[in-house]
This record gives C-alpha cells, sequence and structure tokens, in this order.
C-alpha cells in the first residue's frame, strides 16, 4: 500500500462535512485558481516582481527590463491584467502599467513563501 493513502476507510463525517461545507464555492476557486496561474509563468511573475520595484511602468520599460520584446511582454500584461493582477491607465500615447492590490497581494504571498523555502 501507498504511503499517500489510509489503509482503512474512517471517516470522522462531522467534522470532515463541516469543512467541506466551508469550503469556498467553486466560481471563487476557479478565479483564484486563475490569478495563480497568470503569476505561475516566468516571464509574467519577472513583470510582476518588476512592477512592484518600480511601482508603474509602461510596455516599452517593461520590456527592456525584463528582456522580452515588446509583443510578448504586451500579450503577459494582458493576461495580468485579465486576472486582475494588473491595472493599467492611459497617458497620452502611453499606456502605464502598475500591479493592482490583487496583485501586490498574490506576489507578496509568493515573495513570502521564497522566504520561508529559500531564507538566502
Amino acid at each position: 500500500m501507498s504511503d499517500d493513502a489510509c489503509e482503512l476507510l474512517c471517516i470522522d463525517f462531522d467534522h470532515a462535512e463541516s469543512l467541506r461545507t466551508a469550503l469556498p464555492d467553486e466560481d471563487l476557486l476557479a478565479r483564484r485558481a486563475e490569478r495563480l496561474r497568470a503569476l505561475g509563468e516566468p516571464t509574467r511573475l519577472r513583470i510582476a516582481h518588476a512592477l512592484h520595484v518600480g511601482d508603474e511602468l509602461c510596455v516599452c520599460d517593461l520590456a527592456w527590463i525584463v528582456g522580452a520584446s515588446k509583443g510578448l511582454v504586451s500579450h503577459h500584461l494582458r493576461l495580468l491584467r485579465s486576472a486582475g493582477l494588473v491595472a493599467s491607465r492611459r497617458e497620452g500615447k502611453l499606456v502605464m502599467y502598475r500591479l493592482s492590490a490583487d496583485g501586490s497581494g498574490l506576489l507578496a504571498a509568493v515573495r513570502s513563501l521564497e522566504a520561508q523555502v529559500d531564507p538566502a
């Protein structure tokens, strides 16, 4: 038998049911998973880190900072924005991007995990 599974079925029904009913609904979990996936790609995570440090940046600056093409950075920013992690505003011909409150919070959580796993 695997170390991953119980060898005996012994459900504490009352406890298990109270935990099951306390779980977030499927829509909320799907939204959270989408946000986690958005930061789960290295280029998008790099963009988020750059926005954290740089506060508000245009695509040209972000492309230079992360070492990617403007087209690729624009694509990733669209995904981050659709996940609610990045906000944008137009300034003349420029579009300026910044982390949203949710994006900052999620990035802080990721950074906290990094510190716990690799305290260097």
